[in-house]
């Protein structure tokens, strides 16, 4: 209710701002409403269905102000707005958020479509209903008493329904007609207004920009799935967008899927039956591009996984269909079970995809991370990366390249056998080296120096075992060991210099003490973290402080008074037997 409240507060703010000018005549700003209205009821989380309770409880509450009911509780007498009633823009509101809540209820039935097809009928419906709204909104910002401005955000709105409507309907041409006449008039309101506004007209053309393109594609422009795909890279920031893309260049390859009908695998044919396999596979290589593409790490984290959450998906409708074909080959009784089939092979060639592409993304991190690690901390309240973090990554690698020789299928495949073989020792020397790392901070010599000549013996191994190019994706290894020498060489002189008497006498500049500043000021000491945001002034809180309790006293005399006997004035009971016992149980004898 109270929520219900606030909603009721803030759109009636919202609708005392809308209110007409006297000199400019009706103006409503159509863009800015749908977009807050939206991004503050639902469709932040993608819930449309919030969305169009909240355009129904608007609505009846505009129809309440205006007067304008349909009928009452018992009939309903439809009415429809006339120019002549155009004395308050609220009317056009009204308008307005019929469209918005039809539009909101098609997008809920298109999210509900994925899993009931027959859903599609009812969200054509309701599209032709938002496109039908539109254009009564457009028939009425048609009267002179609307502004220049409204007449051309309505135009642009009813157009954006309609590419809409059209694009669900796959009719490609009017679709991309219908939004680029949005786009221009969007395009043209951006250059015409203040930078605050032009961004929110922007922001609605880069929305509506892939669906041109995909539209184009399905015209016969075959260079537009190229262009969605530098979308995809672009869209850094706009989830919604990015969400969109992924979506269409996933119907794009759908369509190009059903050419697809095997793949090669370490020199085996494998048949490949299921459509989102091959929808999978046959983006593999775009999205292994567009990942070398990236212009920052966010989108090529962004890209690494959409790439897992799409294998894992496929993985696992792979899945489902060997248990189906493990039921028929027990009711089979079939001679050559000992075989590895077709779809387990398949099964086997994507899980190899998937720990490949976790290996890569964790490497690119390793890679970001290790720069780093030689910067100097500019903040000591905020921790930077340390040589941990760099084993964590290594320790996921190799976990994953340990899951490569139990595929099924490869087992005797000795040469994929001595490749994953060399990856595992490459990356093992890369993980020595950073526990190396973290043991010298400690100043752990012995240790440290023991790890590098681990690495040492890593990287000869690998050096001995490597032929032609099976290093060329990998660390590099010489690099590795030029490091391990260096390193090495500074970490003798260092434990020289580190002896016990040096350790017994440190310098007073160097040792971190957790005295507060007002109990050592007569000792000079460095201490950077006084110049920080907590220095250590004075004790807080501060220590308890003894004070004097007030006095006990102690009657010590009382132990050696002698008191006079009181036999004579206590009362001698006498024994009274049975008649006494009686007396004194009814009370006689008080």
């Amino acid at each position: 209710m109270a929520a219900e409240k606030d909603s009721k507060a803030a759109s009636g703010m919202e609708e005392n701002k809308e209110n007409k000018k006297p000199d400019e005549g009706l103006s409503l700003e159509i863009l800015q409403i749908i977009k807050e209205s939206q991004q503050q009821h639902g469709l932040r989380h993608g819930d449309y269905q919030r969305y169009r309770g909240y355009c129904s409880r608007r609505l009846r509450r505009l129809r309440k102000t205006l007067g304008f009911k349909m009928g009452n509780r018992y009939k309903f007498t439809g009415k429809k707005i006339t120019v002549d009633m155009l004395t308050d823009n609220r009317y056009l509101l009204l308008v307005l958020m019929d469209a918005e809540r039809a539009w909101s209820y098609a997008m809920q039935l298109k999210q509900e479509a994925n899993t009931e097809p027959r859903k599609r009928f009812h969200l054509l419906s309701r599209l032709r209903k938002a496109v039908k709204h539109g254009e009564e909104l457009e028939r009425l910002c048609e009267s002179q008493r609307v502004d220049a401005k409204t007449k051309l955000e309505a135009q642009a709105y009813t157009s954006y329904l309609t590419g809409m409507l059209q694009f669900e309907m796959q009719e490609w041409k009017s679709a991309m007609e219908a939004f680029n006449k949005c786009k221009t008039i969007y395009e043209k309101l951006a250059s015409a207004f203040t930078e605050e506004q032009a961004s929110l007209y922007r922001q609605r053309v880069e929305e509506i920009s892939p669906n041109i393109r995909y539209c184009a594609y399905n015209i016969g422009d075959q260079n537009a799935i190229n262009d969605l795909k530098q979308m995809r890279l672009s869209a850094v920031g706009s989830v919604g967008i990015a969400e969109k893309l992924e979506m269409l260049i996933a119907q794009t390859r759908a369509k190009q899927a059903a050419t697809m009908s095997e793949v090669e695998w370490r020199g085996r044919t494998i048949p490949v039956k299921i459509d989102k396999v091959r929808i999978f596979l046959l983006g593999l290589n775009d999205n292994e591009a567009a990942i070398a593409e990236a212009a920052n790490e966010e989108t090529k984290e962004r890209l690494y996984e959409s790439l897992l959450s799409e294998c894992r998906d496929t993985i696992q409708t792979v899945r489902e269909e060997l248990k189906a074909e493990s039921k028929l080959r027990e009711r089979a009784s079939d001679s050559d079970t000992g075989k590895v089939s077709n779809l387990q092979y398949l099964h086997s060639y994507l899980t190899y995809i998937k720990l490949g592409t976790v290996v890569k993304r964790y490497e690119s991190m390793a890679r970001v991370l290790q720069p780093k690690l030689q910067e100097p901390q500019q903040d000591e309240n905020k921790r930077g990366p340390r040589p941990q973090d760099l084993i964590r990554l290594y320790d996921i690698i190799l976990q994953s390249l340990a899951e490569l020789p139990q595929l099924l299928g490869v087992e005797d495949d000795q040469n994929f056998q001595k490749e994953v073989s060399l990856k595992i020792l490459v990356y093992k020397a890369c993980r020595c080296f950073f526990i190396a790392q973290s043991y010298v901070m400690v100043k752990k010599w012995s240790e440290a120096l023991v790890l590098y000549e681990r690495v040492l013996k890593y990287a000869q191994e690998v050096q001995a075992s490597a032929s032609g190019n099976t290093l060329k994706d990998l660390p590099d290894v010489q690099e590795l060991i030029s490091k391990v020498n260096a390193e090495k060489y500074s970490l003798q002189a260092a434990a020289i210099l580190d002896t016990d008497d040096a350790a017994e006498v440190p310098l007073l500049t160097q040792v971190k003490d957790t005295k507060p500043l007002c109990d050592r000021l007569d000792v000079f000491r460095l201490d950077p973290t006084l110049l920080g945001k907590q220095p250590n002034l004075v004790p807080f809180p501060p220590d308890f402080q003894p004070v004097p309790c007030k006095p006990l006293f102690f009657d010590l005399a009382l132990n050696h008074v002698t008191f006079p006997p009181l036999d004579d004035k206590v009362e001698q009971k006498g024994k009274g037997g049975v008649t006494g016992f009686i007396k004194g149980f009814f009370g006689f004898g008080s």
